[in-house]
């Protein structure tokens, strides 16, 4: 069975079209978290993620948009939440609130969170990867750093599968991963997108221009 991941959307439209186009034949697609953010689109990648019926656990943004927690009034992060509480309906922001911070899908075998199993909002890196953040699960997949990584040991499988809409690892393609769930192994995969459109559609919504520079830098 081909699992599609994804994590840390973010808002960003143009890298979640690219990606659901180069991503392979899948099975099944799973997120884990914060699918709205720091890009302008919040409304249309939640819908995409929403239509689809992607299981997906709440990240800190989607928690924040929902009003469950904030961040500094003049940060980053803080002005695009702003902007999706503007942009997304009631319903819509419902929907975010209603996320669980942590799910197992595919019969058990694949759990879901944010950031760490056991602290929602930790960020687990890779060097903080380790078989005892698996419990039963055979998968457990991770966002929240968005730096694209995996590991296989005894027990099974840590995996982020990095940011589709903001990447932090100095490759600014969008990244996600596809998981076999029969083998166990999974495939890191980038690709690139319009970066400028992004830029562009971040200055239009009076967004700060550093949410569209840094990605440029896969930062």
């Amino acid at each position: 069975m081909q699992v599609g991941l994804l994590s840390d959307i973010h808002g960003n439209k143009v890298a979640l079209e690219a990606v659901l186009a180069d991503m392979p034949a899948v099975d099944a697609l799973v997120c884990a978290g914060d699918v709205v953010g720091y890009n302008p689109w919040h409304g249309p990648c939640l819908e995409a993620v929403r239509e689809r019926s992607i299981p997906t656990v709440q990240g800190n943004h989607d928690c924040a948009v929902a009003g469950g927690a904030a961040f500094g009034f003049n940060s980053l992060a803080g002005a695009a939440v702003r902007h999706a509480r503007q942009q997304l309906s009631d319903a819509q922001t419902a929907w975010l609130g209603d996320l669980p911070i942590s799910r197992r899908v595919l019969d058990g075998r694949v759990r879901l969170v944010h950031g760490h199993p056991a602290e929602p909002d930790r960020y687990t890196y890779p060097a903080d990867f380790g078989p005892e953040l698996l419990g039963e699960e055979d998968i457990l997949v991770l966002g929240h750093t968005h730096v694209q990584h995996h590991e296989r040991y005894e027990a099974g499988v840590v995996v982020n599968p990095g940011s589709v809409g903001q990447p932090r690892d100095g490759d600014p393609r969008a990244a996600y991963a596809v998981l076999d769930l029969d083998e166990l192994s999974v495939t890191e995969r980038r690709v690139p997108y319009d970066i400028d459109r992004v830029k562009r559609a971040i200055a239009d919504a009076g967004l700060p221009e550093r949410l569209g520079t840094r990605l440029e830098e896969g930062r």
